[in-house]
């Protein structure tokens, strides 16, 4: 079932899909926003009269790019690159880099979309963009990885800047490209320009616990949504799907509140351990040994290992989707409740289907969309670009939390938010409309932009 649109909106759907065909995640996330702003624009007909809607659906500008590098074997290799700015009503473009061979302009549109309204919840002052490559980092050796950063920046650098465009990591872009990145970016330059970048190591401008920040913010946000029910993350049995950076950190945050977390898994296979994961194995065999999941079980014999599993049917009472989008349809929607899971918060960007997320929203569920949820990433890597404009180096307790807090403030705004509209519990509601409301009065006030 699809939900209708109100006139305006249906009006400023279908130019959005005539003018970006073939877009089909970006089209999926635009609709997702859209469906919930009906009552916004009852409340505020400026919106309509001055277009914010069809202002926002359209990028402020889309770069796309050659990015030609040479393998270990000396042959050329060639690669696109993409960044999207697409909004700054509220600060400079900021979002960030995935290095993943599915990349394409539709995926990156709709991240930067996504980021729009997750950057204004999190109340820092920081605009919408996102950005990548269809390069696949796998199997590539650190010197491959190397050319092709720098090849990478040597046509992003001139696009970016403290007060312009500040990319950070994502899929496929952790610490070790970004230095690379930076590297490229200061020898380009000529300039330390520390807040051009987030993600950054702590010897060179990082900031302590962006590693963990997406990971910590989802559980904090989950943390949120269970206590507004009268409940607690204590004593609850999790999945979480991944085990790239977000999903060991959630991992970690979830252990150290008393959750027990039974599984995790990678694009491979589902590794279930009903003892409770061992979180230091997993950072060996991902983080250390960059090797498969499926390692956990020959290590672990509490664990089994299952091949193209799906995660889904591992019955828990909290979901944390962490991998990539669209990846938690219908069928698992189904299952999980079936299983008597009572909530889900969104680790990744738009990890659940349209159907996924009516059929949870059905269910009475407590379900923390990514732009609410997993905002955390982006709020501690606009608190790094705090600490570089002040030349300040803050401590691990003291940013989470800030971290903390701030995860603690976007529930609450999207949790009043979701009652004053009339859709109380109703996160998807809330956020929508918390992060558009703030873009749409800053555009407002800036004139025709």
């Amino acid at each position: 079932m699809v939900t209708t649109l109100d006139e305006k909106l249906e009006s400023a759907y279908q130019e959005v899909l005539r003018r970006n065909p073939g877009e089909i995640e970006f089209h999926q996330a635009v609709r997702e926003v859209l469906e919930t702003l009906g009552p916004v624009l009852a409340k505020y007909p400026e919106f309509a009269e001055h277009k914010i809607i069809q202002r926002v659906c359209e990028p402020e500008r889309q770069i796309i790019f050659r990015v030609p590098w040479q393998d270990d074997q000396g042959r050329v290799q060639i690669n696109r690159g993409f960044r999207v700015e697409f909004n700054s009503a509220l600060g400079p473009y900021k979002g960030g880099l995935r290095f993943h061979p599915s990349v394409y302009l539709g995926i990156i549109k709709f991240l930067g979309f996504e980021q729009i309204f997750k950057n204004a919840l999190t109340g820092l002052p920081i605009g919408g963009g996102k950005g990548g490559s269809d390069f696949d980092p796998k199997g590539k050796s650190d010197s491959e990885i190397m050319r092709f950063c720098q090849s990478f920046m040597t046509e992003l650098y001139r696009h970016l800047g403290e007060y312009t465009d500040v990319p950070a990591g994502d899929i496929g872009v952790g610490g070790r490209e970004l230095g690379y990145l930076f590297g490229q970016y200061k020898r380009i330059t000529n300039r330390y320009e520390s807040g051009v970048l987030t993600g950054k190591g702590l010897s060179w401008g990082g900031s302590r616990v962006r590693t963990e920040a997406t990971g910590y913010g989802t559980i904090f946000f989950a943390d949120e949504m269970l206590k507004a029910r009268g409940d607690r993350l204590e004593g609850k049995t999790c999945v979480v799907s991944g085990s790239g950076n977000v999903a060991i950190y959630a991992i970690e945050k979830a252990t150290a509140l008393g959750a027990k977390v039974i599984a995790c898994s990678d694009s491979n296979g589902v590794i279930v351990d009903h003892d409770g994961l061992d979180l230091a194995l997993i950072k060996q065999i991902k983080e250390v040994e960059r090797r498969r999941i499926s390692v956990y079980a020959q290590e672990k014999p509490s664990a089994t290992y299952l091949e193209n599993g799906n995660i889904w049917t591992i019955p828990c009472q909290i979901a944390l989707p962490c991998a990539t989008q669209n990846e938690l349809n219908g069928k698992d929607a189904e299952m999980l409740v079936k299983n008597g899971c009572i909530a889900v918060a969104e680790g990744a960007n738009m990890p659940t289907t349209p159907e996924g997320v009516r059929i949870f929203q059905d269910a009475g569920l407590a379900y923390g969309p990514a732009k609410a949820a997993n905002a955390g990433g982006v709020a501690t890597s606009a608190l790094e670009m705090q600490q570089n404009a002040s030349r300040d180096s803050w401590s691990f307790e003291y940013t989470e939390q800030r971290l903390h807090q701030i995860m603690i403030d976007i529930h609450r705004d999207c949790h009043e938010t979701a009652a004053e509209f009339g859709a109380p519990g109703n996160y998807v509601v809330g956020a929508n409309i918390t992060g558009f409301v703030k873009v749409a009065r800053s555009m407002l006030a800036m004139g025709l932009i």
